[in-house]
């Protein structure tokens, strides 16, 4: 499968991710929304999720809280 297509497999850290398999986009864990790499700016690195946006972050964190 063509990786511009495919879901990549990230690692996040507290101030960056690598890539562990390439792909186009990582899914949302709250929204289930597809974020492109190069828009992805919110993740958990302690629970190693992608998030969409702040208010998909801070839902995520009040469900743990």
């Amino acid at each position: 499968m063509d990786s511009i297509m495919r879901e990549a497999t990230l690692h996040y850290t507290i101030s960056s991710y690598d890539v562990i398999s390439p792909g186009a986009y990582v899914v949302c864990a709250v929204t289930g929304l597809r974020i492109r790499l190069e828009d992805l700016k919110y993740w958990n690195a302690e629970r190693q999720e992608p998030y969409a946006n702040p208010r998909a972050m801070l839902q995520r964190h009040l469900e743990f809280s």
